[in-house]
């Protein structure tokens, strides 16, 4: 059984799609159509930068979002492929959870651009710029991630000090988890790291404090957004975030979109079930940077990577 996977915040760098474009009229229509959506030149951005204004989550949510699709495009349209045909399930990290339903059909390519468009910027707005922070956690996993934040919390308020978040974000896999909240907290944390068993920790350079109860403001906005826009059944099942489980109803997955921009992003918990559910082949597309979490999750799982036209060409023929 096969999974198609897709890349969460962080994947983005200027010339991204530029390739894909040049070689596929297919990968040009994709961002031609998510320009339109968005009234603004992001392909232009995506290919030319500054990295500055590319990194802006506003901006590289849609645009990692469209690089996915636009390689999934090509697969289908020059390989006579279907998502639903070569795919069992679909799943995508954080901001990718929104790529994995355009791609099985649950929303269309301007809707998506347009509601990640909206969840970037609401995401930015919830926490003024430098009272939030994110680390990841190396070496590390869920239950010593749990007890590296609650330290650091306990600690600050034994100290006196206001009642602080800071929790796990992401739990990437077996090694690998992300914390997020207060910055004072998540830096005590990283300090602690080491001293409660963690190999490594490092702060992020994010500009919010994503996946945590901060975002609560975002997680309105994009309930308030989701509740006019029409979602349809998937042609496969979408592994959610939120709790790592298989969904096909249109109901569940608009609450479980608007209950992920709190909650934690479950992806080691979502391979590990879609590994039980028979999957052996993960398809990553667009970027390289989920396949090492998929095979440190399951050492016998088979992850590939598709982002250039020669990538699309070695996929098809083991199709």
């Amino acid at each position: 059984m096969r999974a198609f996977i897709f890349p969460g915040q962080g994947s983005q760098s200027v010339g991204m799609g530029k390739a894909l474009a040049d070689a596929s009229p297919h990968a040009r229509e994709v961002f031609e159509e998510v320009d339109d959506a968005l009234g603004q030149r992001l392909f232009r951005l995506m290919s030319e930068g500054p990295a500055d204004e590319l990194t802006l989550t506003e901006n590289a949510q849609p645009a990692i979002m469209a690089n996915a699709i636009a390689t999934l495009r090509v697969l289908e349209r020059e390989g006579g492929i279907s998502l639903a045909d070569k795919a069992d399930y679909v799943a995508g990290h954080s901001l990718g959870e929104y790529s994995a339903l355009c791609a099985a059909g649950t929303f269309d390519l301007a809707t998506t651009a347009r509601l990640l468009k909206l969840r970037g910027r609401a995401m930015q707005a919830a926490v003024p710029v430098g009272e939030g922070a994110m680390a990841a956690l190396l070496g590390a996993d869920r239950e010593r991630a749990d007890l590296i934040a609650g330290t650091a919390v306990d600690q600050i308020l034994a100290e006196g000090g206001e009642t602080r978040v800071c929790s796990v974000a992401n739990d990437n896999d077996p090694s690998q988890v992300v914390i997020s909240g207060h910055r004072d907290a998540v830096e005590r944390a990283v300090a602690l790291a080491r001293e409660l068993g963690a190999k490594k920790a490092m702060l992020l350079p994010v500009s919010a404090p994503f996946h945590c109860s901060l975002m609560q403001d975002a997680a309105d906005a994009m309930e308030d957004a989701l509740r006019d826009v029409r979602l349809s059944a998937p042609v496969v099942p979408v592994f959610a975030n939120v709790d790592a489980a298989a969904l096909a109803d249109p109901n569940a997955i608009r609450f479980a979109l608007v209950q992920q921009v709190t909650g934690v992003v479950r992806w080691r918990e979502s391979v590990l079930a879609m590994a039980d559910a028979g999957v052996t082949s993960f398809v990553e597309l667009g970027a390289k940077v989920l396949g090492t979490m998929v095979k440190r999750t399951v050492p016998d799982a088979t992850p590939t990577s598709v982002v250039t036209m020669d990538d699309v060409e070695g996929l098809l023929k083991n199709f």
